[in-house]
């Protein structure tokens, strides 16, 4: 099975039969692999330039001006996660070794959101701590914008593609709890450790994720029944993927796929940018179908809820 593609300016032009034949291969996409290769998307050659630039820019500091820029309270959302920090398998249950990368993390701007909860408190109000970098910041947000705007186009066509209005989930994202990832996988050299990955095989917990791959890279999978598949994202295009709240909100229609990316001997160094596209903080989700399939929660409550059993 391969990754369906989607062309979004092209679904935002059709009328008639013709958008609802679009809408119609996006559910399918989204109940099958829940993966989708985007293109149409329309975010600024540029933009994407310069945010390259400065994640480059960025990992190619030495360790004491990142380790400079990690959370100011240690499990904080926000700020630089060093190597040997995270095994995303965990988040499944998997005990693996760590995965074989570095990141960065943030919010272009700190929500402004009234929580009662000191834990979740100091989590929606986390700041986020700019590295002194020139340009970072401004390529940070400049990015960042452009993908939430992208965020909202795509919940407009997910929306037709579940035969809800255009508009059906804009309330939910009037300030988006979004956050982006910069991820720098270095060179591996040999083979790396037993059921050790870059990154081990995880769901994404959010509505949808925006994904850019470094041009050219690979080793980005996803599991299907009969093993991993790999995903390819051809020049100009975005790879989107469906998180645990979607598959919660659409009562399990659409699917939140396992995937990887995968450590193999002598690789070059790989970058990605990862822009999760979430709901408002105080959202409430609910099986759109009407179903008792999964109770009303909070998307805060929800967020929380996953970042403490990831941890725990």
């Amino acid at each position: 099975m391969s990754i369906g593609a989607f062309d979004l300016a092209a679904f935002e032009a059709a009328t008639g039969a013709d958008r609802k034949t679009r809408a119609a291969a996006l559910d399918e996409m989204c109940r099958t692999t829940g993966f989708i290769v985007l293109s149409g998307h329309g975010v600024a050659a540029k933009t994407i330039r310069d945010m390259w630039a400065a994640a480059d820019a960025f990992f190619a500091l030495d360790s004491a001006s990142k380790q400079a820029v990690r959370p100011p309270v240690a499990g904080g959302p926000y700020g630089y996660l060093g190597p040997d920090q995270e095994a995303l398998a965990k988040s499944k249950g998997v005990d693996t070794p760590p995965d074989l990368k570095e990141s960065f993390n943030g919010r272009a701007f700190p929500l402004q959101v009234q929580v009662d909860d000191p834990q979740s408190k100091a989590f929606a109000s986390a700041q986020t701590p700019w590295p002194e970098l020139a340009g970072f910041r401004e390529a940070w947000e400049a990015y960042y914008q452009a993908v939430e705007d992208l965020g909202g186009r795509i919940m407009c066509a997910f929306a037709e593609a579940l035969d809800l209005p255009a508009d059906f989930f804009a309330p939910f994202g009037t300030e988006p709890a979004s956050a982006l990832r910069a991820l720098h996988y270095p060179a591996t050299q040999g083979q790396a450790r037993v059921g050790q990955q870059r990154a081990g095989a995880h769901t994404d917990y959010g509505a949808l994720t925006i994904l850019l791959p470094q041009q050219g890279s690979q080793g980005l999978q996803v599991k299907q029944d009969d093993g991993w598949i790999d995903v390819d994202a051809p020049k100009d295009t975005f790879v989107i993927n469906i998180g645990d709240l979607m598959a919660r909100w659409t009562a399990d229609r659409w699917v939140s796929t396992l995937h990887r990316v995968v450590a193999k001997p002598d690789q070059p160094k790989r970058l990605s940018l990862a822009y999760f596209y979430q709901p408002n903080w105080d959202a409430v989700i609910k099986p759109l179908d009407g179903s008792a399939a999964y109770p009303p929660i909070a998307f805060g409550d929800y967020l929380m809820g996953k970042f403490n059993a990831a941890s725990g």
